[in-house]
């Protein structure tokens, strides 16, 4: 039996399109804050920019609606809340024994390999503020796509076989309401420092591919906003979105 805390209402599905769309649906149809869906298979899972999520069953896939009623750049700063609480998740269902690091701007790596994402959508109330934000989680536990962009793994192949899809969403709901609640009391910067401790590549060359250009740099860490900030020959240079590899890749 699987007990979320308040106010989260579990939803578990065989197959859905997608747990992200279930959610907008369910949000645009009014539905309050706290639905978690899980869905055992998706048959169009999406990542960011549109690319396909490799769903069959055995792994997480879920998706938290929320209805943060503030601007949509305070709230993207959930994004960070949701991968530091995944994180913090995973290492207490695995022992602590992954040697697991952050990407920026919300993936979980393992062993250097990525193990999970996630994927934010929105709609905007009047007054710039949110309408409902939903939060999409996919989490490797048991399988993996192989020719990503960057190289995949799962939880069963890094030697930590025993957490289960709704195992993990459990924990996960716990650890998301206590970093909410620090977000929320003590603002963002506790949220960067333990999102900081995990950061893979900090302090080692990068490079950030946009939509219009790439560029080359040393990765120096996060503003106080959450943008990556790139250090070029001492000028540093901040993004708000883009996709980061390792010098080489």
């Amino acid at each position: 039996a699987v007990t979320l805390p308040p106010p989260f209402r579990l939803v578990v599905l065989d197959e859905v399109d997608s747990t992200n769309s279930e959610a907008r649906r369910r949000a645009e149809a009014g539905e309050p804050e706290g639905a978690l869906i899980l869905a055992r298979r998706q048959s169009a899972g999406r990542g960011r920019r549109g690319r396909r999520w490799h769903s069959p069953e055995g792994n997480l896939y879920m998706s938290l609606l929320l209805r943060p009623e503030q601007p949509p750049g305070d709230a993207a700063r959930l994004s960070f809340v949701a991968i530091v609480s995944l994180a913090d998740a995973v290492g207490e269902l695995t022992s602590g024994d992954l040697d697991m690091a952050l990407k920026w701007p919300n993936d979980l790596l393992v062993n250097g390999r990525k193990c999970a994402g996630m994927l934010l959508e929105s709609a905007t109330a009047g007054r710039g503020r949110l309408a409902w934000l939903v939060i999409g989680i996919g989490v490797n536990l048991a399988s993996h796509p192989a020719g990503m962009p960057w190289p995949a793994t799962d939880l069963a192949r890094e030697g930590a076989a025993g957490p289960t899809p709704l195992g993990l969403a459990e924990a996960f709901a716990r650890r998301f309401l206590r970093w909410r609640s620090v977000w929320r009391r003590r603002g963002f910067a506790p949220v960067r420092r333990a999102w900081i401790a995990r950061a893979a590549g900090l302090g080692k060359p990068l490079v950030v591919r946009t939509e219009t250009e790439t560029v080359h740099g040393v990765f120096s860490g996060l503003a106080p906003d959450g943008a990556l900030l790139l250090d070029r020959g001492g000028a540093v240079r901040r993004f708000d979105a883009g996709d980061v590899f390792p010098v080489g890749a």
